[in-house]
């Protein structure tokens, strides 16, 4: 019982999911074309008259079930449908008979989709039994893969006859890689390049990036003769050039034999990692692989001149070629390998012994793995375009956006995928293609989208509809000249259709809001429902949209108008609610909210900054004893600021006595303009900004200065500074100067003088008596 009951509801929750899906998100909706673009849910109804008076034309698009219950009739509803038309749908083969053999069907579609629309096909495979396969034999010819080499000589016979238990058309090539001969990688030494191998090693071959040695044959004794002439070469670095042998091998399909309708396996083996692109610039090789093919004298000769190619171009050139790698791979790289194989689609990693006895169990055993998982999936999907492929097989994989796959198909079984494709809005006709991976055959897929409506109108254009003044288009008036309005009933003459439309559109573009008809660029308001008008210049008002109390509109004590209530008399508030009473807003001076606020239900609506539940304290409101402290002085003493204009801008005070009852008394002790101190008591009085004022004493100002006294003390003063600064001074350069002379005397006393004569001076020699003289 309780299974039945989650089931019941199980299903229950579905079915309302699924209404729920069916929504028509609409926007601007001016034409059916508007509609249908809309999203996948929206239809149209083309009914003559099937929109009220006043209506606009966006009612006729909305979901099938609601129109149809709007009263749309269910064939006068437009809705395009989805076409799908099998262009090619050639029979699957049933096994490969030299002929073209068919694996995938169909081979062409094509699809007509609505916008937002989606379509759902089937897509068979079956893997035609005897399918050719060519495989191509990669090997890593450096120096450490020397033991596998010998075993891969008689590898041949066994290889083909593996292959050939799957098919009688299989084909065997050989190819052979190092890596660039350029250092870092090779030694560029001459006799280097020319034996790269141990002294001891007589048979070695010179240094060689990628060469091709067999094309696809299926000879045994070909690919035997060919693989002998092979010898062990080598290099610097433990990386090899594998992505590069593996580019040219994939690109140069003329070289290397693959057939057009095949299986390609190519084998990679080797022991050693990869390098790739930006690996190049360690030898000054700047320029990036272009995907091309460069085989001379089945050389690669590019090798040294353009970089390694990145893992995302081999992958690309590997699926479009339908080449599917296998890395036969030692254990010390299988890691490696492991990662780079999540990177490439359709190829597999198997574990090489040390000398590759095991190459033939490890590639059959891949080609298993290969086959049996078939991949569905898309080349260059346009941007509008959402495909999902959902498989159908015994182990199929989850539905995915991508690709689906199909796991453990055997040869020869049928297995299919459902495919759906959505287009997401409209676009010119465009194709892609679907294709199992590493298969060549495909299924081109051609889409277009229908973004009109295709409706059955009259073909006159004087239709009785638009009062003959225009014609039916899906059941809406396409005016003629002159004429305008949703049934063409208004002839604009010169004026501007849109400027006409315009008057009667407020801020959201509506013409009237929706509710009435825009005759000639005025308003004709349509009734409600309970036959009320709409009423405004936009029709914007009704009487029906009021707020209500105890469930009735204006609380059944007044009239709705224009969204707004209109109280009875005796009664107020938003939804008429409250009777006419000032009883709770009395205080205890008889006053209402003290002045401050509005009685409004029984309660008080404050001024700001007052508090309920009477409006009578403020909260933020200033000191009064200081705002109030001008107009004191100014009413008191004829004095301060406000002195010129005291009763203009005092006139909230009253200085004289007053016969109002006092609120709230305030002590006041403030310093005036003049710094005289003021005693004086505030009064809060009934109002917002009511005082009255009693002024106790006179004001308590500072005696003023003498005047005569400041002056001559300060004279005094600064005669006696000067006076004691000038004796300072004196008193200072007397001390430096009886400093110097003791010091002067001091060196006096130390000096001692020499008492030997001069040697210079010589007394006169020569006395001559005056002749005249006589001695008297």
């Amino acid at each position: 019982m309780d299974w039945f009951l989650f089931l019941l509801l199980l299903l229950m929750g579905r079915n309302e999911l699924s209404q729920q899906e069916e929504v028509c998100s609409k926007s601007v909706i001016n034409s059916c074309g508007d509609c249908i673009q809309s999203g996948k849910y929206c239809v149209w109804c083309q009914q003559l008259n099937f929109t009220k008076a006043g209506e606009q034309d966006a009612v006729r698009c909305d979901t099938q079930t609601n129109l149809i219950r709007r009263g749309c009739k269910r064939e006068e509803i437009i809705s395009p449908k989805n076409h799908l038309t099998i262009v090619q749908g050639d029979a699957l083969s049933t096994s490969f008979n030299q002929q073209e053999p068919v694996q995938l069907s169909p081979q062409k579609i094509s699809l007509r989709l609505r916008s937002g629309g989606s379509t759902t096909f089937s897509v068979s495979f079956k893997r035609a039994v005897g399918y050719p396969v060519d495989l191509y034999y990669l090997m890593d010819l450096s120096y450490s893969m020397k033991d596998d080499l010998e075993h891969v000589k008689e590898l041949g016979q066994a290889l083909l006859a593996a292959l050939n238990k799957i098919t009688e058309y299989a084909q065997i090539g050989f190819g052979a890689f190092v890596d660039k001969t350029v250092l870092p990688y090779t030694n560029t030494n001459k006799e280097k390049l020319l034996k790269p191998c141990d002294e001891n090693d007589q048979q070695c071959q010179a240094a060689f990036g990628y060469k091709h040695v067999l094309s696809m044959t299926p000879s045994v004794k070909e690919f035997k003769s060919k693989v002998t002439e092979q010898f062990i070469s080598g290099n610097l670095d433990s990386p090899e050039g594998s992505l590069d042998a593996m580019m040219q091998a994939a690109v140069c399909g003329n070289k290397i034999g693959w057939r057009n309708s095949s299986t390609r396996l190519i084998v990679l083996t080797t022991d050693a990692g990869f390098h790739m692109a930006g690996d190049g610039r360690l030898a000054g090789i700047l320029e990036p692989n272009d995907e091309k093919c460069y085989m001379e004298n089945n050389l690669y000769t590019n090798s040294i001149k353009m970089d390694y190619p990145s893992v995302g171009q081999l992958a690309m050139q590997l699926e479009k070629n339908n080449i599917q790698p296998i890395f036969a791979v030692t254990q010390n790289v299988k890691t490696v390998y492991k990662q780079l194989s999540k990177m490439i689609p359709k190829s597999e990693v198997g574990v090489l012994t040390s000398d590759s006895k095991n190459v033939v169990q490890l590639i059959e055993s891949a080609y298993n793995r290969l086959s049996s998982k078939v991949t569905l999936t898309h080349d260059n999907l346009p941007d509008n375009v959402r495909v999902v492929y959902t498989p159908k097989c015994d182990h199929a994989g989850s539905p995915g956006d991508n690709e689906g796959v199909c796991n453990n198909v055997r040869v020869g079984q049928e297995i299919s995928f459902d495919v759906t494709v959505t287009a997401t809005s409209c676009m010119e006709d465009t194709s892609f293609i679907i294709r199992p991976l590493g298969i060549k055959d495909t299924l081109t897929v051609t889409i277009s989208t229908d973004c009109e409506c295709h409706c059955e109108d009259p073909q006159s254009r004087s239709h009785p509809h638009c009062n003959g003044k225009g014609q039916v288009s899906c059941g809406i008036c396409t005016c003629s000249e002159g004429s305008i309005g949703q049934f063409c009933e208004c002839s604009i003459g010169n004026k501007d259709e849109h400027a006409l439309r315009a008057s009667c559109q407020r801020e959201n573009g509506t013409d009237c809001e929706g509710r009435g008809d825009c005759v000639c660029g005025r308003c004709n308001c349509h009734t409600t429902e309970s036959g009320s008008s709409y009423h405004g210049d936009f029709c914007q008002c009704d009487d029906e949209h009021c707020e209500k109390f105890l469930n009735k509109l204006c609380g059944g004590n007044g009239k709705c108008n224009c969204g707004k209530c209109e109280c009875h008399g005796g009664y107020e508030g938003s939804a008429c609610q409250c009777r006419v009473s000032e009883e709770g807003c009395r205080t205890l001076n008889n006053t209402v909210c003290y002045g401050r606020g509005t009685c409004k239900c029984n309660r008080c609506e404050c001024i700001e900054g007052y508090q309920n539940p009477r409006c009578q304290t403020c909260l933020g409101c200033a000191d009064p004893c200081q705002t109030k402290l001008n107009c004191i002085e100014c009413l008191g003493f004829d004095s301060g600021p406000f002195k010129k204009n005291c009763s203009l801008a005092c006139s909230s005070i009253y200085h004289e006595m007053v016969d109002q009852s006092t609120i709230q008394n305030k002590k006041c002790h403030q310093k005036g303009s003049d710094s005289c101190w003021i005693k004086f008591n505030l009064d809060q009085l009934v109002g917002e900004d009511n005082y009255k004022a009693e002024i106790l004493n006179q004001r308590d100002c500072p005696e003023p200065p003498n005047v005569t006294a400041i002056i001559g003390g300060s004279l005094a003063s600064v005669a006696l500074i000067g006076i004691l600064l000038l004796m300072l001074i004196k008193l200072l350069i007397y001390m430096k100067d009886l400093k110097e002379f003791r010091k002067f005397e001091n060196e006096r006393k130390k000096c001692k003088w020499a008492e030997a004569d001069n040697p210079l001076f010589q007394n006169a020699t020569t006395t001559v008596a005056n002749p005249t003289f006589t001695g008297e």
